[in-house]
């Protein structure tokens, strides 16, 4: 499919200005709202998605669905329509960057970046699970990231009316798709919420790797694996890999999906206990998780402890499995096995309560803080509530007492709405800190994880032996949470300082990291109103930034100036003219003068180069309409 050409107006109101990007499904332009004066993105889907009727229809009523969804993390869907035969889009303008252009341009991310962006999507896909809507092509081209650091989740819904098992047959555009399938959507079977868990698992996985879990030559090869084949262990791709964060991972990419978080709030809820130093709920990759529990097991497990808990199904005991790093893998308390069991008998009891059916209508959310689990999940389905999950949080709080409710107290809340309790776990235990100072880096590792925390390391240039800790937070002998992070600032002799390239041709570029003992990394182009065609617009890592020796740096190269649509400015003044010129980037404006001699037209601009609603990024020459034959002059003003 050819580009849209630019200036074309959707809607009698949405003006494309310039193309941002091309997909599997469509084109992605800049466009200006004139009826809000706005940017906004239009996504123009591709005429041969128009053909079949019963994919219009889905795609009308899954882009209505997405536009019903409201959340912080998720782009609005302003509108949708048809053109011409084909469908388009609009939705916010995100000023950033997809998070596959990221990936593209530095790797591998770091381990609290990972988990910062990850909860954020998590948090999108759990607000639209719970209105009825699964994204169904959670990917790094769908996730973008702006320019304050914030983070937002694109194309919701859109996935859906596309067919399956013909989208595999595709090559090229959908290969990015079939890398983030679930097993059960490469097996073209009914999909729900925890193929979205998944997707995001090979996201993450991709974002701590900098490669995707499975490659393949072709979608079906990998789509394949997705279902058949164990992902490469994380550890061994990257070794300093936190393995509380592997353990999120693995359990997010289980090929059951039973065996995968039961919603998106949960992975949320994980990732941020990884950041706050936490333990995870994320079971060893090692050790059996329990898919599924009848109602005895549930009596048996404690919940009713006055009945036979010897019927409990007791995990083998045959061998004590190990965790990487050679720890002994600690069997979950039965405390948390008893509060699973009573997450279970309360949505069984939800769910008959909520067949009796009740009101309907909008209140005020209550608190139930301080209540216990049961009570509480019997008031929410009295009042027309669904409890959808509950999550728990270490706390001071008796285990099991209500802290707190997604949706908060005090928000409105309508009859059917699905609420999520937060349930304190119990206090968290606290441990002491190994003092690791001047250890060799891969000694102060296994000690910390032996003694119950994540590591991190950061790399400085010292004199020291490569590979000494020089420092630590927390520091040693300080009591922090077991499961908590431990920064080790490790040394390094050798740091090779990034020179300045931007400017400079690519050939120059190369050279100037040559000297400096670094390598070029990936190229990609841009427009660029700061550098000419040709010379480089930003490095990354940037110039003066401490590398590894060896190290790659990615350079953008620009195009030349960004492509803009020329306004019309015909009738207009000279100054008038120049103003709204300006006001479009468009600086450089040249002017002529004619002799017809229009008493009407009398200091006019008649006639423009290039016509209005034409794209450039050079010199606008006017003419403007004089009486007296004074000649044709020709002048270049600099607008201020």
């Amino acid at each position: 499919m050819e580009p849209v050409q630019t200036g074309r107006i959707f809607s009698g109101r949405y003006e494309l200005t310039h193309l941002i990007a091309r997909g599997g499904m469509a084109q992605v332009y800049r466009a200006h709202d004139r009826l809000l004066d706005r940017p906004v993105a239009l996504k123009v889907l591709f005429p041969e998605l128009s053909v079949d009727r019963a994919f219009v229809e889905r795609f009308r009523r899954e882009a209505q669905a997405a536009a019903n969804l409201s959340h912080p993390n998720i782009v609005p869907v302003f509108d949708w329509g048809e053109a011409d035969g084909t469908y388009f889009i609009v939705m916010e303008f995100i000023d950033g960057q997809p998070l596959s252009a990221l990936l593209r341009e530095s790797g591998a991310m770091t381990p609290n970046h990972v988990a910062t962006i990850g909860a954020a999507v998590a948090d999108a896909l759990s607000y639209a699970h719970r209105h009825g809507v699964v994204h169904r092509d959670v990917k790094p081209g769908n996730v973008l990231l702006t320019d304050d650091g914030g983070v937002k989740v694109t194309d919701f819904g859109i996935a859906r009316a596309i067919n399956t098992e013909e989208s595999l047959t595709q090559t090229g555009a959908v290969m990015g798709t079939a890398t983030y399938f679930s097993p059960e959507q490469a097996e073209g079977i009914g999909v729900d919420a925890r193929s979205d868990i998944y997707s995001l698992g090979v996201v993450l996985f991709e974002m701590v790797a900098a490669r995707p879990p499975f490659l393949g030559e072709t979608p079906v090869s990998i789509a394949t694996k997705h279902v058949r084949e164990i992902p490469p262990a994380l550890h061994d791709l990257r070794p300093s890999v936190p393995e509380a964060l592997e353990l999120i991972i693995v359990h997010a990419m289980a090929k059951n999906p039973a065996d995968r978080y039961a919603t998106a709030g949960e992975l949320r809820e994980d990732l941020n206990r990884f950041l706050d130093g936490r333990p995870v709920v994320a079971p060893p990759a090692n050790e059996p998780t329990t898919t599924s529990l009848t109602a005895t097991s549930v009596y048996s497990a404690g919940l009713y402890p006055e009945l036979d808990t010897e019927t409990v199904p007791a995990v083998s005991s045959a061998a004590t499995p190990i965790r990487r790093g050679g720890a002994p893998v600690r069997r979950r308390s039965r405390r948390w096995v008893w509060l699973l069991a009573a997450v279970v008998v309360i949505a069984a009891v939800v769910g008959i309560i909520a067949s009796k059916g009740s009101g309907s209508g909008s209140f005020t959310m209550p608190s139930y803080a301080g209540e216990t689990a049961a009570q509480a999940a019997q008031s929410l389905v009295a009042k027309g509530l669904k409890l959808e999950a509950t999550q728990h949080r270490a706390s001071p709080e008796p285990a099991g007492t209500v802290l707190g409710t997604d949706p908060p107290a005090g928000t409105k809340v309508t009859t059917g709405e699905r609420v999520t309790l937060i349930v304190s776990g119990g206090a968290v235990t606290k441990i002491r800190v190994p003092t690791e100072r001047d250890q060799q880096f891969s000694s102060a590792v296994a000690a910390l994880q032996a003694a119950g925390f994540t590591v991190a390391e950061r790399l400085q240039t010292s004199t020291k032996p490569n590979g000494t800790v020089l420092s630590q937070n927390p520091v040693g002998t300080s009591t922090v949470a077991k499961g908590s992070k431990v920064t080790l600032t490790v040394s390094t002799q050798s740091a090779v300082p990034v020179p300045t390239v931007v400017g400079k041709s690519q050939t120059q570029a190369g050279s100037l990291l040559g000297v400096a003992g670094l390598t070029v990394g990936t190229t990609t182009q841009s427009c660029s109103a700061s550098y000419a065609s040709g010379l480089v617009a930003s490095e990354t890592p940037a110039a003066g930034q401490n590398v590894a020796p060896k190290s790659q740096v990615n350079l953008v190269i620009s195009t030349g100036p960004c492509a803009a649509v020329v306004p019309t400015v015909k009738g207009l003044t000279e100054t008038a003219a120049k103003a709204t010129l300006s006001s479009k980037g468009f600086t450089n404006v040249a002017v002529e003068t004619t002799q017809d001699c229009l008493l009407s037209q009398q200091g006019e601009v008649v006639s423009q180069t290039p016509n209005g609603g034409k794209s450039a990024s050079t010199t606008v020459t006017v003419v403007i309409n004089v009486c007296e034959p004074i000649g044709s002059t020709t002048t270049t003003t600099k607008a201020h």
